[in-house]
């Protein structure tokens, strides 16, 4: 009996220190294994000497749009002009419901009598000086009332253009849309969206040319006429207001144009094309520098393309820097923080 205890006590014992030994040995951690570094190349950033033309596209505009609209509502006596007359700055455009007008005109040459005759006592000491006053405003206010209601019934061009658009017919009720649309093309503008490194180079006054693919063989004189004093912080560009001449009629609103800046030579740097990188799903571009071993990414915007080479400027100031080195082979399989090997 004592023998079969004694062996079932050593079984016992045994099986623990085996379940123990085998409960350690699960739970031990092996060693983590560090990423192998990205062999890459590199390239020392170096500012060179390039002539500045940035090509620009914009679409263009009338240099003046006018709309047609009444103040007051009423009935459309009779439009003048169709879609494409050419009318002169004072020429009458519309002409709206005269009852009012006629109302108010009626009533101002009965008040301009009784005004006259009021004038005439108050110069013989005869009446008041505040009857006097009463009297005279309220022939002004009718005086202003029967200007008011001219404005809005006969409608002239306040600008030389073009009809660009006609919402109504004789005898409808006007309501509220524009009854016409009055374009200026003999003269037209067009927005472009600049570049904010470049704010310091653009001047108001500077001459460019634009330039319209349905008139491959012309160019067209143009003036920067306002640089626009604020950047956009999404885009981070700023604007400018070209003004066109067009006295020839060529080119004319809603046609998309080309246009070229100009700015001289400056020192920019200059990389391969291909060592910039663009995040998918946006327009983001980036490159990556050699940070004592390791790769930090750097956001940039794109300026002009030299054949196979391209310039760039940190969205940030300081991120780039002449002797910078920059990741120009195997940048595309690095993140911010890979650990670079850098090969000749």
């Amino acid at each position: 009996m004592k023998h079969i205890f004694r062996f079932a006590f050593v079984a016992l014992t045994v099986g623990c220190l085996v379940a123990c030994g085998g409960k350690k040995k699960d739970t031990k951690q092996g060693p983590e294994t560090a990423k192998a570094p990205e062999k890459v190349q590199v390239q020392k950033l170096e500012k060179q000497r390039i002539a500045k033309n940035l090509e620009l596209s914009a679409t263009l505009e009338g240099y003046e749009t006018v709309n047609i609209a009444p103040s007051l509502t009423g009935h459309i006596e009779h439009i003048y002009v169709q879609v494409g007359s050419r009318v002169a700055k004072g020429q009458l455009l519309v002409r709206m419901d005269q009852n009012q007008l006629n109302t108010t005109k009626i009533n101002l040459n009965s008040t301009k009598t009784e005004f006259e005759r009021v004038a005439a006592l108050k110069e013989s000491g005869n009446v008041s000086q505040q009857v006097y006053d009463q009297t005279k405003a309220g022939y002004d206010q009718l005086v202003e009332s029967v200007r008011f209601l001219e404005e809005n019934t006969f409608f002239k061009a306040p600008i030389s253009g073009v009809i660009s658009a006609k919402n109504y017919e004789d005898g409808e009720m006007y309501a509220g849309t524009p009854i016409l649309s009055l374009t200026q093309i003999s003269r037209l503008k067009a927005i472009i969206s600049i570049p904010e490194s470049y704010f310091p180079l653009v001047r108001q006054g500077m001459h460019v040319d634009v330039v319209s693919d349905i008139y491959p063989e012309r160019t067209f004189p143009a003036t920067i006429e306002i640089v626009y004093p604020t950047v956009d912080p999404s885009t981070h560009t700023f604007q400018a207001k070209l003004n066109i001449p067009n006295s020839g009629e060529k080119i004319r609103p809603g046609m998309y144009v080309k246009t070229t800046l100009a700015l001289g030579e400056v020192d920019a740097i200059v990389v391969p094309y291909q060592s910039v990188l663009k995040l998918t799903g946006s327009n983001e571009r980036y490159v990556f520098v050699n940070d004592d071993g390791v790769a930090r990414r750097v956001t940039v915007t794109l300026g002009q393309r030299y054949d196979d080479k391209i310039e760039i400027m940190p969205v940030k100031a300081g991120d780039l820097k002449e002797g910078d080195e920059l990741v120009v082979t195997g940048q595309a399989r690095l993140v911010d923080g890979s650990v670079l090997d850098i090969v000749q």
